[in-house]
């Protein structure tokens, strides 16, 4: 009888036991939670686009906004200055988390947090494009009080004037706002001095002001709208610079255009529109243009100065790549030079990395509820953006083994614990990523493994039977796991006991959700955000200690 009741407690609980710290996650499973400055971390880098397999997009944008709230409350000035270092340092793969959890900020009760996030708006509001957004969130979440017509007036005010005419001609509208729509609203004050800014407010307006006074974009703008041929356009850009959101859709196909436009081209723009210069026949093999571009592409210091993420890198290549858009009918015949530039830019815009020389166990979670939800809002799944990343690993440190939660084929790993379902089992699967190998190539073969459970104490367990030396175990997932019966921190225990190896385990959280399956009252685990470009450099010196 007492072996009835003993063997309770001294076996190991299962995923489903709630072990002391941990709460309930969205699977049915146990997790420990994260606190809100991690919440708030994963959220503004991964935004909640597409929301996950458990949860809806308006349910996990909620559940975020609540811990925005929570940090802003607890020291509304550390919260500000988290929205504005992630924003202003490229580490997010898109703005408008940063920009919605400004906007938050700047509907706060208090006072002082509102002025906090509306003295931060030119930091996180870079462009016409982000203003526009983050005016469509005030809107919705506060309306226009003194404080926002104040700050939006000085967004106007502070820039020179050849930069908001960029703005101007570059970001007409968005979102269902205009530069005369903020304008009206602001009513930004031109010292009488300043002749120019007035006529360009008037312009901005749709007023007729007298084209001498109008800063240079303003007039090209104006002249390439009347202009009879390419050529006239394509002069117009050579002498003014003139962006190509400016340029009129009926010459926005021609090659002589593209060929002006690239000279001066931002990076960013130019990474987006690589399909475009192609169909247009200007990018074409062994060409000058495409070797330009190539060049340009794999400037790792140019790719740093323009803030370009490695996702936006990710999904261009493999974009472009396939030679048809995700949406509308344009298609092209892509250039090796461009794909190959594509390719190897994607390990130059991570920070650039010191390998801490340790003997790494990658473990990718390819559950189906990681086939769902998108990475940042991007066309791209967490179980694809988890490859990705575990191959930025895989090319900087020596010694990796990379396994995928899946025991499918003859190399498949067993659990010892079975599977949950008849006809399935649970394990691991070796996976040989390469540095040699085409990233598109990889994230292709990690969306064909059969879905497999995640049971995120297999890595350990696996490494102890096949007496495997790990330094560390690095989990990719989105800690929605219920699978097995031993909590990954009793598994990561029971190794370093017998291996005598003190052993670090780092999760990498795919997903804005509040779990995670990392101990944090444990020293040798770390919690992480996925496609934070600053990621490798942090897990690299958390293996070094």
């Amino acid at each position: 009888m007492p072996r009835k009741y003993t063997q309770h407690i001294a076996s190991s609980a299962g995923q489903a036991d709630i072990l002391p710290g941990m709460v309930a996650n969205s699977a049915g499973g146990a997790a420990y939670p994260v606190d809100d400055w991690k919440r708030l971390e994963r959220f503004l880098v991964l935004g909640s686009e597409g929301g996950s397999y458990y949860a809806a997009e308006r349910a996990l944008t909620r559940e975020n906004a609540v811990s925005v709230e929570a940090c802003l409350a607890a020291d509304a000035a550390r919260a500000v200055d988290m929205i504005v270092a992630i924003s202003a340092s490229g580490r997010a793969p898109k703005n408008e988390p940063a920009i919605f959890a400004l906007a938050l900020a700047a509907a706060h009760p208090e006072e002082e947090v509102r002025a906090a996030a509306l003295a931060a708006l030119p930091k996180v509001c870079r462009i016409g494009t982000h203003l526009f957004q983050f005016a469509e969130a005030v809107n919705e979440l506060r309306g226009w009080g003194r404080g926002v017509r104040r700050a939006v007036a000085d967004w106007y005010l502070d820039k020179p004037v050849d930069a908001v005419a960029l703005q101007a001609v570059k970001y007409k509208q968005r979102e269902g706002w205009s530069h005369r729509d903020l304008l009206r609203l602001a009513h930004p004050a031109a010292p009488e001095d300043d002749g120019a800014r007035r006529a360009l407010f008037d312009w901005m307006c749709g007023r007729e002001v007298a084209a001498e006074i109008l800063p240079r974009l303003a007039r090209a703008n104006d002249a390439a709208l009347a202009a009879k041929s390419a050529a006239e356009v394509a002069q117009l850009v050579r002498e003014t610079s003139l962006p190509r959101e400016a340029v009129p859709p009926e010459w926005q196909n021609d090659r002589e255009v593209w060929d002006a436009l690239l000279a001066d081209m931002p990076m960013t723009a130019m990474i987006r529109t690589l399909n475009r210069m192609t169909a247009a026949g200007l990018l074409m093999p062994m060409s000058d243009a495409a070797r330009f571009v190539a060049g340009r592409i794999e400037d790792g210091r140019e790719l740093a100065r323009a803030r370009v993420h490695p996702l936006a890198l990710l999904i261009a290549q493999a974009t472009y790549a396939g030679g048809r858009g995700l949406r509308g009918k344009l298609s092209w015949e892509p250039v090796r030079e461009v794909v190959d530039a594509l390719d190897r830019a994607f390990y130059l815009a991570f920070e650039v990395v010191e390998p801490a020389d340790k003997r790494i166990l990658l473990a990718l979670d390819v559950s189906g509820s990681m086939d769902a939800g998108q990475v940042a809002g991007a066309p791209l799944t967490p179980r694809e953006g988890a490859a990705a990343m575990a191959l930025i690993t895989v090319a900087t440190e020596a010694r990796t083994h990379c396994v995928a939660f899946s025991a499918a084929g003859p190399q498949g790993w067993k659990s010892p614990f079975g599977s949950r379902y008849s006809g399935y089992t649970d394990g691991l699967t070796p996976l040989h990523l390469s540095p040699k190998q085409r990233l598109d190539d990889v994230v292709a073969r990690t969306r064909e493994l059969p879905f497999g459970g995640t049971d995120c104490a297999l890595p350990m367990l696996y490494a102890i039977e096949r007496k495997l030396a790990v330094d560390a175990f690095v989990v990719y997932t989105d800690s929605e796991t219920w699978a097995g019966k031993v909590h990954p921190v009793e598994a990561l225990r029971r190794y370093r006991n017998e291996t005598g190896v003190a052993a670090k385990l780092v999760v990498v959280g795919m997903v804005a959700n509040g779990f995670s399956i990392a101990d944090p009252g444990d020293s040798g685990t770390l919690d992480v955000v996925g496609f934070d470009a600053a990621a490798p450099a942090v897990i690299a010196d958390f293996l070094r200690g």
